[in-house]
């Protein structure tokens, strides 16, 4: 079998002076190769074309057959990397806590750790007959979260 520490740095390599960083590596049983890209554009297919051909190039056929499955990180799919983090910050996003609470909000900042998420929320101030909206933010760190996701909203 593929190791996927091999498939890393081959990916690794090909994208080290690029605008790119992986989102994640997979080697399935039978050899089944998927690795995922993103960067603060948006992936082109031209873009995973030449990665393509790069993992191609570095691993050989004759020795050890594989299928290759190159691309990027799906708009819907939860987050993996933190990269991905930056590239949402003022964004919509959904989260999924731990303990079960889905919220969405303003992805505010990110660092190495966790992520700030600003949620609006209502509230009725004493004295008063009507609910106003305030603004308040929810730290997390990344291990306290199932999944955290590009929210699309249709209006």
């Amino acid at each position: 079998m593929i190791d996927k520490q091999t498939v890393y740095d081959i990916v690794a390599e090909a994208l080290q002076d690029s605008d790119c960083f992986i989102v994640d590596v997979m080697v399935r049983p039978g050899n089944s190769i998927i690795v995922e890209i993103d960067n603060k554009e948006g992936i082109d297919i031209e873009r995973c074309e030449t990665l393509h051909r790069h993992i191609e190039s570095k691993l050989d056929r004759e020795v050890e057959d594989y299928e290759l499955e190159v691309g990027s990180a799906g708009i819907t799919s939860p987050f993996k990397v933190v990269a991905q983090y930056q590239k949402n910050i003022g964004n919509e996003v959904e989260v999924l806590s731990c303990d079960g609470r889905k919220l969405s909000g303003i992805l505010k900042e990110c660092n190495d750790y966790a992520f700030t998420l600003t949620i609006t929320k209502k509230v009725k101030p004493e004295g008063s007959k009507r609910k106003i909206e305030v603004e308040e933010d929810l730290q997390f760190a990344y291990n306290e979260v199932k999944y955290t996701k590009y929210l699309i909203r249709f209006k």
